[in-house]
C-alpha cells in the first residue's frame, strides 16, 4: 500500500500502535450502505483505486480508543447514503485493521481523508456533529465539481441487517427476474431499458452485455461453434460466437485473447466488427476488472 503521513496534535496518539485495543461492539456497519465498504488488506488498494472514477472518503476511527470516532463513522455510513454516489465511503477500524493505518501512518484518530485520483489528502480531524458533516462534505463535493471531479460510484450491493442476506438492486429487480425465469430476450430489454434511461450505470451497462451475450449462445451447439471456429481462423462470426462461449465456461482471458489475435490478423470491416464484439465482451466482466485492464492494454498494442 502507498505509505501516506499524517501529522496533526490531539485527538487519540497511534504513536505505540504496538497492542491493538479489543474492538468495541455496536456502531453502523457499511453493509447497509450501498456507498460504504468496510476496508482490510485485501481490499484497501482496490478502493483507492476506485478513486479515479469519483471521490473516496477513508474514516480512520477505533471505538474502543476513541468512542466519538466512531460515531463519526457511523455519521459518515449515513451520508454515503444521501449522496447517491458523488463519494464512496471507506471505513478503516484501525483496531481491526493495524497494518493500514501504519501504512498510511496515521497518528491519531478520528481523522478523515479525501482521495481523488489515488492521492489521500486530510480533509476532517474532528468528529463533527452530522449536520456540519453534511455542510463540510457539500462544499468539497462542489469544489471538486467546479475542478471538474463529477463522476460517481455505482451502489455497492448491500446486505439486510436482520438476515444477512444479500438485498438486490430494486432497479434491477425486472431483468433479474427475466434471467430467473430463463427470459433471456426480456432480460436484454429491461437492462436495454435501464441503460438508456441512464447511460453512466455501469451495473446496468455490464448486465446487458452478459445478457446479450447468454442471447447469442443460447441452444448453440458448443462442439459445432469450436470445429466452426476451428477450420476458420479468421471468420469473424465464428470466432466471436466461440469468444462468448469461452467467457460463459470463466474462460475470460482465453475469450479476450481470441479476439485481440482475431483483430491483429484482420482489417476494415472485419477488424472492427471483432473490436466492437471485443468491448462488448469487457462490458459483460466490468471494466475495472484486471483482465479486461490487461485486455484493453493488448487490444491497444493490436490496434496500433
Amino acid at each position: 500500500m502507498t505509505q501516506q503521513p499524517f501529522s496533526r496534535p490531539g485527538a487519540v496518539d497511534l504513536s505505540g500502535f504496538g497492542q491493538p485495543a479489543a474492538s468495541a461492539p455496536g456502531g453502523a456497519d457499511a453493509s447497509v450502505s450501498a456507498y460504504a465498504v468496510t476496508l482490510d488488506e485485501q481490499n484497501f488498494q482496490a478502493t483507492l483505486e476506485s478513486s479515479m472514477q469519483a471521490p473516496v472518503l477513508l474514516v480512520f476511527f477505533s471505538r474502543s480508543r476513541a468512542p466519538q470516532s466512531g460515531q463519526l463513522a457511523d455519521d459518515l455510513v449515513t451520508l454515503s447514503s444521501e449522496f447517491e454516489g458523488r463519494f464512496l465511503l471507506g471505513l478503516v477500524d484501525i483496531d481491526r485493521s493495524p497494518a493500514i493505518a501504519q501504512a498510511m501512518q496515521i497518528p491519531s484518530v478520528p481523522l478523515v481523508v479525501v482521495v481523488v485520483d489515488g492521492r489521500p489528502m486530510p480533509l476532517l480531524q474532528d468528529a463533527l456533529p452530522i449536520e456540519e458533516l453534511r455542510t463540510a462534505l457539500t462544499q468539497v463535493l462542489q469544489s471538486l465539481t467546479a475542478q471538474g471531479v463529477a463522476g460517481r460510484h455505482q451502489p455497492r450491493q448491500t446486505v439486510a441487517v436482520d438476515t444477512g442476506e444479500p438485498v438486490s438492486d430494486p432497479r434491477y429487480a425486472a431483468a433479474e427476474a427475466a434471467l430467473a425465469a430463463n427470459d433471456i430476450d426480456g432480460a436484454v430489454a429491461e437492462y436495454q431499458k435501464l441503460v438508456e434511461a441512464n447511460p453512466a450505470d455501469a451495473e446496468a451497462a455490464a448486465g446487458l452485455a452478459m445478457a446479450k451475450v447468454l442471447q447469442r449462445t443460447f441452444g448453440v451447439d458448443v462442439s459445432a461453434a469450436r470445429t466452426a471456429a476451428a477450420e476458420g481462423p479468421d471468420d469473424v462470426a465464428a470466432q466471436t460466437l466461440v469468444a462468448d462461449l469461452d467467457l460463459l465456461g470463466g474462460h475470460v482471458d482465453d475469450a479476450f485473447g481470441r479476439l485481440i489475435e482475431l483483430v491483429r490478423r484482420t482489417s476494415g470491416d472485419e477488424r472492427n466488427a471483432a473490436r466492437e464484439h471485443l468491448l462488448g465482451l469487457f462490458a459483460a466482466v466490468g471494466n475495472d476488472d484486471p483482465r479486461v485492464l490487461r485486455g484493453r492494454q493488448n487490444l491497444a498494442s493490436a490496434l496500433f
